[in-house]
């Protein structure tokens, strides 16, 4: 019964403490907040231990979930994970490095077709490996969206330093892809 309920539904069960409910919200999602949390995370225990937290966060707030449509529960779920994602990462003492070292790179852009070669699994695990603050402009930017300046707000950093951060972590990644392909082409 409780597979076939719809985002709203599910919340509306879960917000009543219906214990069923609840674990279908952890069996739909769980998967896709570690996935997230990973990204963000690097390591894969401090990736579950923050899935956990949040799945438990978002069912404890349940009922401040407002319906927005078709995966609007997912995207406020997620947007719970980065939040705590992102206060972890700041509790951790990321290095800074000096602006005066985010030059440009002069690394060539990957052909697509190249990029589209190389398994995802892979381009997770570099990812996963970018320095905390690197790892972190990086997956806000490029993968879920935000701009420098919601980034320089969430992360306590300049607009400019959001971009130098950012440019340091897509010249580290094309240094990998480039290696990856001299190797494997």
């Amino acid at each position: 019964m409780y597979s076939d309920l719809d985002e709203q539904a599910l919340a509306r069960y879960c917000s009543q403490g219906d214990k069923l409910a609840e674990e279908e919200l952890y069996r739909r999602y769980a998967a896709r907040v570690y996935t997230l949390c990973r990204r963000y995370l690097g390591d894969g225990d401090d990736a579950k231990d923050l899935m956990q937290d949040v799945i438990i966060h978002a069912l404890d707030k349940i009922q401040l979930y407002k319906y927005t449509g078709k995966g609007s529960l997912y995207g406020w779920i997620s947007r719970i994970a980065i939040n705590k994602a992102i206060n972890m990462i700041k509790r951790q003492r990321w290095r800074t490095v000096s602006l005066s070292l985010w030059s440009q790179d002069s690394i060539p852009e990957p052909a697509a077709e190249d990029v589209q070669s190389i398994p995802q699994e892979k381009l997770l695990e570099w990812i996963s490996r970018l320095p905390d603050l690197r790892r972190a402009v990086f997956n806000m930017y490029c993968i879920d969206g935000y701009s420098h300046k919601d980034i320089a707000k969430m992360l306590g950093i300049s607009e400019k330093g959001s971009a130098g951060v950012l440019a340091k972590a897509r010249a580290q990644l094309k240094q990998k892809i480039k290696d990856y392909l001299s190797v494997s082409g």
